[in-house]
């Protein structure tokens, strides 16, 4: 049995509040066995006969709308990809360190050299950015409302439906689950 990490969009902000409780309940309903939650921002901690991928994603995007009644996309990673969010990032210790924070946008798959384009034509003196793979870094040297991006700015860039977490929130949860990289 592998261990997976679910990072779910769209769980507790828009209006579609959920409890950890009854994520946790749908998640084991939908064979997540063991499942846990982090924090009450749709992170969702399991292990699975799957070793991931799209296939499973899909089932249990599939699943939690049925469940919960709105859509809810699901971005699966691995111990080893946790770890690679936890540790080294693509912005200095001294950009972090400036920044009001650090996210990490999670994706299902590495976007096109034009989706590439239009979110570096985003970058600004507050808003920097660097894709790697499925994960677009992003350093915000503003607070939040003082910026003007939002998820819905890079999933129209990308063509792609990406949720954010703070590289924070990553490098708890590896060091709550033993990852390395934490």
């Amino acid at each position: 049995m592998a261990r997976l990490f679910a990072f779910l969009r769209a769980i507790n902000v828009g209006g579609h509040t959920v409890s950890m409780g009854r994520l946790q309940q749908v998640c084991t309903q939908l064979g997540c066995a063991g499942a846990e939650t982090f924090l009450a921002s749709g992170n969702v901690i399991f292990t699975s006969r799957s070793a991931g991928g799209a296939a499973l994603e899909k089932r249990l995007a599939t699943g939690l709308e049925a469940a919960l009644g709105f859509p809810v996309d699901v971005f699966l990673r691995t111990p080893a990809e946790l770890a690679a969010l936890a540790g080294p990032h693509p912005f200095s210790a001294a950009d972090e360190a400036e920044a009001h924070a650090l996210f990490v946008g999670l994706l299902h798959a590495a976007p096109a050299a034009a989706a590439v384009d239009r979110i570096m034509t985003l970058r600004s003196a507050t808003d920097d950015f660097h894709l790697r793979g499925r994960e677009l870094w992003w350093l915000r040297r503003t607070q939040e409302s003082a910026g003007k991006l939002v998820n819905g700015t890079f999933e129209k860039a990308l063509g792609a439906s990406a949720t954010f977490r703070n590289v924070t929130t990553l490098r708890r949860l590896a060091a709550r689950y033993g990852v390395g990289g934490a």
